[in-house]
């Protein structure tokens, strides 16, 4: 039993792994995370950046909440969860002003508006509080790669058809025309509602060909 009175029980690492990539992809089938996910696709470099970010806040908070599980107590844990993730986002965030200043000045407000993402908050709750240390890094790590597909999937439509370049790399000729639009916060929701669509659309066709296989 755990200090908030759960079990250890619960998927497996594989199985935690696999679902943050895809069938659980924090943006596209949970849609969280969506401050960043709207505000730093403008163009790959700053997508990249914010994932490894939290990707590094995430696996950090993950294992550290895992470790406690035993001791954690039900009314302290979201002043846990808050602390520990506080404390791996002043580190993410002073190693980008150090090593990556320009990256820093970019994303600007987002990377300590970290210590806020639901996602990383949701995953301390369901698996790390839960789960032994393992299993919460798998977890962590599939969530993180879910994260960071959906950033730069996002991140590719959105500096190709707006900049006509790619990881700041020009993959466009010149003479075409270029979606400014695509840049700007009407692109993001664009681009975001267009992706979640398709995801949804194959989710669905998927779930309906296994239910008449069944049949």
């Amino acid at each position: 039993m755990t200090g908030s009175g759960k079990t250890d029980s619960g998927p497996t690492a594989a199985e935690r792994f696999v679902r943050g990539i895809l069938p659980e992809n924090p943006v596209y089938r949970q849609v969280l995370a969506l401050c960043p996910t709207l505000a730093v696709t403008g163009g790959m470099k700053p997508a990249v950046t914010m994932a490894m970010a939290t990707g590094f806040v995430l696996i950090c908070a993950n294992l550290i909440v895992s470790m406690l599980r035993h001791v954690l107590q039900p009314h302290l844990r979201i002043l846990v969860y808050t602390l520990t993730i506080a404390t791996f986002v002043t580190i993410a965030d002073r190693m980008l002003q150090a090593f990556l200043p320009d990256m820093s000045k970019v994303l600007g407000p987002y990377v300590p508006l970290i210590i806020v993402n639901c996602m990383i908050i949701a995953r301390c709750e369901i698996c790390a509080s839960k789960q032994g240390v393992g299993i919460a890094l798998m977890d962590a790590i599939g969530t993180f790669l879910g994260f960071l597909v959906a950033l730069a999937s996002l991140a590719t439509v959105r500096e190709i058809l707006g900049s006509g370049t790619w990881m700041g790399l020009r993959v466009l000729p010149e003479s075409w025309p270029n979606w400014g639009v695509m840049v700007l916060p009407p692109g993001a929701f664009l681009t975001l509602g267009l992706l979640l669509g398709l995801v949804n659309w194959y989710a669905a066709r998927k779930k309906a060909k296994a239910a008449g296989a069944g049949s």
